[in-house]
């Protein structure tokens, strides 16, 4: 494997597979800057986003924010949505109903309960206080998770509306039965530590 050769660029191999979470907490770990960004490799970044990524960071209150994303047709994806629930995932199963907290038109940011953990951007002493992701989900519902923490410890979630990035999703777990397994697992674990328990959003 080609190396980066870049003095600004840390690259950490482990020595045995991790989930989404350890990953980005070891990464966390590495890092000194005032903000953190978490962000798949299937993103693709055209027109620079973080400008207006840290414009949101000024919003009083803001611990992560996250862009609009856009699949690879310019559609836009399911990235800001509401809290699961039981209820929920049974309109989805049923009438294929995702969720999804909808755009406000000519509104510079809006504030969804959840954004997607392809691309967030974090307040670097938000995550601190939150001790990261929690690694317990080893794949999917660590992005929820974490922003539940954050509107519990009194943060708000933003999608700056100004800022897009493309991702070209795979959606593992529509065809491979280990990340089906991987998102199940991480759904009832999910249910299970908020049963009841979810923060209500003004």
């Amino acid at each position: 494997m080609n190396l980066p050769s870049s003095e600004r660029i840390t690259v950490i191999e482990n020595d045995s597979p991790r989930g989404f979470g350890a990953n980005h907490n070891l990464a966390f770990k590495h890092s000194r800057q005032p903000f953190f960004c978490p962000m798949n490799p299937d993103i693709t970044i055209q027109d620079d986003p973080f400008p207006g990524l840290l414009s949101a960071m000024d919003i009083q209150g803001v611990g992560v924010a996250a862009p609009v994303v856009v699949n690879t047709m310019g559609e836009v994806e399911d990235s800001a949505r509401y809290f699961p629930t039981i209820r929920s995932v049974v309109k989805k199963i049923l009438f294929g109903s995702k969720g999804i907290f909808l755009e406000v038109n000519n509104a510079p940011c809006v504030f969804p309960e959840w954004v997607a953990g392809m691309f967030m951007l974090f307040r670097r002493e938000s995550f601190m206080r939150l001790n990261g992701f929690d690694e317990g989900f080893y794949l999917y519902y660590e992005d929820v998770d974490i922003c539940v923490r954050l509107w519990r410890q009194g943060e708000r979630v933003v999608l700056w509306q100004g800022a897009r990035v493309i991702h070209d999703a795979r959606r593992d777990s529509h065809r491979n039965v280990a990340y089906l397994k991987f998102h199940m697992a991480s759904m009832l674990r999910y249910f299970a530590k908020y049963w009841g328990r979810l923060p209500k959003i003004e």
